[in-house]
């Protein structure tokens, strides 16, 4: 494995062991508290988080996360033959599919439903019910995705140094 493909590797490994890890944190207590409160309290935090998530920090951790696995994917794909190649393609297609685009086609609808309620109004309740279901299902995915990316970069990293 060359110098530049090893430093993206490793950066692919970072990026998806970190958003595997946010979104561990949502799946295993963050949404579990919010169930906790009532359902206007719980909407409303939720709707702030949604809106403060969109900043350079993590939009730039989960979008070049993608953007470098997608690389590694395509590379992997073309000029594979290497012990290492499988582990990096699968590790690209796993963030990219399971992290990025369950991202894109079930958790920002839901967001974007669930920014489209009043908190406050009683008829918000069984959004909330079902959005929560919903989103922490499908954030499970992603943060199960995105820990198997991670894992499939460090054993092609493994596999890269010593085949």
């Amino acid at each position: 494995m060359s110098t530049g493909t090893t430093v993206l590797v490793v950066a692919a490994l970072l990026g998806s062991s970190m958003v595997g890890g946010i979104f561990f944190a949502f799946s295993s207590f963050i949404m579990g508290a919010l169930a906790r409160l009532p359902a206007p309290a719980a909407i409303a935090a939720m709707q702030s988080i949604n809106v403060v998530v969109l900043n350079p920090s993590f939009l730039g951790l989960f979008m070049g996360t993608a953007a470098v696995s997608a690389l590694l994917a395509a590379r992997a794909w073309l000029h594979g033959g290497t012990t290492s190649a499988p582990w990096v393609f699968w590790g690209g297609v796993a963030y990219v599919v399971g992290t990025f685009l369950v991202t894109v086609l079930a958790n920002v609808p839901l967001n974007n439903r669930l920014a489209a309620v009043s908190a406050p109004d009683p008829g918000a309740a069984p959004v909330w019910a079902h959005y929560l279901r919903r989103w922490v299902f499908f954030n499970t995915v992603r943060s199960a995705a995105a820990t198997a990316a991670a894992l499939c970069f460090a054993i092609g990293l493994i596999g890269g140094h010593h085949a």
